[in-house]
């Protein structure tokens, strides 16, 4: 499942890039590049991977994925409807660790940034009282001038360093250590599963996606994922049975048929294997805050 080295824009005007999309179809394939991103979902929901781990995003995340660390978000179909009459909203900064000299980062003054930037190696999803302040501060990025701009990400950085929430994403092994043939694999996989697994889907029906036989793709899968295809999918369902408890509209039963589990004590078994709590638990933490 070889991920894409992706060249990101730049110019001769900027040491660093920064822009905003409105489309949803930002970083919508398997890839990696050397910069460091911060990703900023102000309106924008789906599912976010990033190296090993599976979740969802939703309005209001924010992310920060470092050096060629392989990451893919795919937004929920309700984006991509023309009638559904919804629009994403995201901040996207692209940096070199050392943009700013060799030496910046050897500084005692930074040494906040330093360990921000080395625990990116993992992702970082931001949480917690300093998401608000963080987000601010990169939409100024985008419209900032001169040292203002550079000053404002140092700023962005220090508020995720002051965050004492802060989840990492990646598991600590993770390593993409992959095969320049399979770089179009683990787009069609990711693809077909976030878009058929609300049902039923057969080895073989997957190994066909991937283009190689059954017994060949059960082995595929584990070796690069460090994880079986039926763990794979189970976490984007359970992923989106998290949103729907979050949204709070459906009984834990509908929830359990609408993510594509069809045993009500499987759902329950597997939910709290991913994420440590029970269907209304999780609910009635996520509530509270």
């Amino acid at each position: 499942m070889k991920p894409q080295l992706l060249k990101v824009s730049t110019d001769m005007v900027h040491s660093f890039s920064a822009r905003r999309d409105i489309m949803p179809n930002v970083n919508n394939r398997w890839h990696y590049h050397p910069e460091v991103e911060l990703v900023y979902f102000k309106k924008g929901d789906g599912t976010q991977f990033i190296g090993d781990r599976i979740t969802q995003f939703n309005s209001g995340d924010m992310v920060l994925v470092g050096s060629n660390l392989p990451h893919y978000w795919q937004f929920d179909e309700r984006y991509f409807d023309k009638e559904a009459n919804v629009t994403a909203d995201v901040s996207v900064i692209h940096f070199n660790e050392n943009f700013w000299g060799d030496a910046f980062l050897q500084l005692p003054e930074t040494q906040e940034i330093k360990n921000v930037l080395k625990n990116s190696k993992r992702g970082i999803q931001i949480t917690g009282e300093n998401l608000k302040e963080a987000g601010n501060l990169i939409e100024q990025i985008i419209y900032a001038n001169g040292a203002r701009k550079i000053i404002l990400l140092m700023e962005v950085l220090m508020a995720i360093g002051n965050s004492t929430e802060d989840n990492m994403l990646a598991s600590i092994g993770f390593q993409h250590n992959f095969q320049e043939a399979e770089k179009d694999r683990i787009n069609a996989i990711y693809n077909y599963s976030i878009a058929n697994f609300k049902k039923k889907i057969s080895l073989e029906e997957i190994a066909a996606v991937a283009n190689i036989s059954p017994n060949s793709f059960c082995k595929f899968f584990k070796s690069r994922s460090r994880k079986t295809y039926s763990q794979f999918i189970n976490e984007i369902r359970v992923g989106n049975a998290c949103k729907l408890l979050i949204n709070n509209q459906q009984n834990v039963k509908e929830i359990c048929y609408e993510s594509g589990f069809y045993n009500f004590a499987s759902f329950h078994k597997y939910f709290k294997e991913i994420t440590g709590k029970s269907p209304l638990s999780y609910q009635k933490t996520y509530i509270k805050h």
